[in-house]
């Protein structure tokens, strides 16, 4: 049999140590007008700084691609697991830093 290559397929590798992710709790959108930049932070209880985990750098048009990415896969997510809860604050969505322990007073 007569394999084709699709021209268009691109071949992309993925190293061991890549393939192990960063973990993030929290990222941070900044952009210009040429670029978007997705910094990936982890933020631990207890801890007063965080450290960016990794930082991705997008084109304008990439970033609307993820962005349409990601809608499609959360919403084959939740047509499986169900709605992932939504937290909202008074400027939008945001992270609970208390991870869930007894919150500090003073």
């Amino acid at each position: 049999m007569d394999e084709k290559k699709n021209p268009n397929q691109i071949n992309i590798e993925l190293n061991e140590e890549t393939g192990q992710g960063i973990y993030s709790n929290l990222a941070i959108i900044t952009h210009s007008s040429s670029e978007f930049v997705i910094d990936f932070v982890r933020v631990m209880p207890g801890m007063p700084k965080a450290k960016v985990q990794s930082r991705v750098i997008l084109t304008p048009e990439h970033a609307k691609r993820l962005m349409m990415a990601l809608k499609d896969n959360i919403a084959k997510y939740e047509s499986v697991h169900g709605p992932i809860k939504d937290v909202k604050g008074a400027g939008g969505p945001i992270m609970p830093m208390n991870f869930g322990g007894p919150t500090a007073q003073a």
